[in-house]
């Protein structure tokens, strides 16, 4: 009987320890979907609140623009309207594109200061403009910090176990953040309509 029961014990112990063996990698690989899944989630959260910094200054700068090109109002229009697009955009493929295009409305924008040498002189546009400096600067940080987030994670997924994983956590591919394709081939152009 004593032998019977140390067999069943044995066995018992074995059982569990060979569930450990197994099951551990399992939870580990998971919660690593998880925990790379938040973390580019949070660098996009960063990248947002940054980007939600430029899009406060931008009304601001328009306004001060404004008196000096009053001719430019397409160009103030599409600034408009891809501050719209960013607000309402639902994902992050969508809030990258409205950026990259404000982006390219905003170098339209502040290349004005080149024709209009009173809107270089004028102190709210100097202090706008500083602090649209720093606000691109912080912005390039977090894109960078998001981009390599998202380069861990899709890594992650891709890789063989890691796709496992990462399908169970219900944690996909993100999409980079990168320049539109524009910008990496085109100068901004400026053109007067007066």
């Amino acid at each position: 009987m004593k032998t019977a029961g140390k067999i069943w014990l044995g066995i018992f112990i074995a059982i569990i320890i060979i569930a450990v063996i197994v099951v551990t990698p399992i939870i580990r690989g998971y919660n690593k979907a998880i925990s790379l899944d938040e973390a580019t989630k949070t660098a996009w959260a960063n990248v947002d609140t940054t980007l939600q910094r430029r899009l406060d200054l931008i009304p601001n700068l328009v306004e001060t623009v404004k008196g000096y090109a009053v001719h430019e109002k397409e160009l103030f229009e599409n600034i408009a309207k891809s501050r719209e697009k960013y607000f309402a955009g639902d994902s992050i493929t969508g809030k990258i594109e409205a950026a990259n295009e404000i982006s390219s409305f905003l170098n339209r924008l502040l290349m004005l200061s080149e024709a209009y040498p009173e809107l270089k002189a004028n102190q709210n546009f100097l202090q706008l403009m500083d602090s649209l400096e720093g606000t691109e600067n912080r912005i390039n940080v977090a894109r960078t910090r998001y981009n390599e987030a998202a380069k861990e994670q899709n890594q992650y997924v891709r890789s063989f176990f890691g796709r496992i994983f990462a399908s169970f956590a219900g944690v996909g591919k993100v999409p980079y953040f990168e320049a539109a394709e524009q910008a990496k081939t085109e100068v901004p152009k400026v053109e007067f309509n007066k």
